[in-house]
């Protein structure tokens, strides 16, 4: 692949593994961040962007062919600022996207989330399905997918949304603040506290994906011909639901061959007739593009496990 490429949010947990994954076959990418300015000029290809602001996007996406657009405030920071969430997730991709039909970027990949299915989720959810979004994150994702979906409906450019499940393994760096997630949060537990305490009876039905078939879905899916984007979006995941209690129970014993102790388990009772339905999400469209996910999540939960002993075990 030798084609310019630009990853934003790569400095993020999904962000940085897929800029780690397509530097092993390209050196053609450059990937912005809105973290530190002054650290990112001293990195090579790096780019500081913040996307409230458009004073710097031309320049940025001069020379582009592609854009993977990841950079988005995480779901805690949506609910804390609801309006800086719409002003980065919502405007700041109508930017991006807009400076990108400029610039002649020829094809716009973006992340979005499997919540913008509504809450809870249910049934079957296919890239057809009605979206009822209801938390700031999800919904401040749905309404940049309309932006992006409409310029590529019009020609404007080649335009893709992925709706990603609940992705699990360790990020590039301890430093990428996604501990609250609830796989990581689990595994950094049983490292520093021996112990796992779910704050739910853990009866919730999720759909999880491994990061490493995240990041190889991400390469097929930009090599993809428009013809087989049909209505531009695809739901990235397994393609099968878990409920929570039963990923936890799998962590307790990848913890048990990994680490070699079995870790104790601190939950809630479930409420009295309390039984969560399982859900589909359907990837039948991403299997028919040519995908399928292979990765097991007991290998993702391994190496986040051996993530957090060598990082936070002091």
């Amino acid at each position: 692949m030798s084609r310019k490429v630009l990853i934003t949010g790569a400095s993020g947990y999904v962000g940085g593994r897929i800029r780690e994954y397509l530097a092993t076959v390209t050196d053609d990418i450059l990937y912005t961040t809105s973290r530190d300015a002054a650290q990112c000029r001293t990195i090579d290809r790096c780019r500081y962007l913040d996307l409230a602001s458009s004073d710097d996007l031309d320049e940025v996406l001069e020379g582009i062919e592609m854009v993977i657009h990841l950079a988005a405030l995480d779901e805690n920071r949506c609910i804390q600022q609801p309006q800086r969430a719409l002003e980065i997730n919502t405007v700041g991709t109508f930017k991006l996207l807009h400076g990108a039909i400029r610039a002649g970027v020829r094809k716009f990949v973006y992340f979005s989330t499997i919540h913008v299915y509504g809450s809870p989720l249910q049934g079957t959810l296919t890239e057809e399905s009605c979206t009822r979004p209801v938390h700031p994150y999800a919904y401040t994702h749905r309404a940049a997918e309309d932006f992006i979906l409409a310029a590529h409906d019009q020609a404007e450019i080649d335009a893709m949304v992925i709706r990603m499940a609940n992705a699990i393994g360790p990020p590039i760096s301890p430093d990428v603040d996604r501990w609250t997630l609830l796989v990581n949060d689990l595994c950094r537990q049983v490292v520093t506290a021996r112990s796992m305490v779910l704050r739910s009876d853990g009866l919730q039905w999720r759909d999880f994906i491994a990061l490493e078939d995240v990041t190889r879905a991400t390469m097929h899916l930009m090599n993809l011909p428009r013809e087989v984007y049909g209505n531009g979006i695809f739901n990235l995941g397994a393609g099968q639901c878990i409920r929570i209690v039963d990923v936890v129970e799998l962590i307790a014993q990848r913890c048990q061959v990994t680490l070699g102790y079995l870790p104790q388990i601190h939950k809630p009772h479930p409420s009295p007739g309390e039984a969560p339905a399982p859900f589909t999400f359907s990837i039948h469209k991403l299997k028919s593009a040519g995908f399928t996910p292979t990765y097991c999540l007991s290998r993702a939960i391994d190496s986040t496990l051996e993530f957090c002993r060598n990082h936070f075990l002091k």
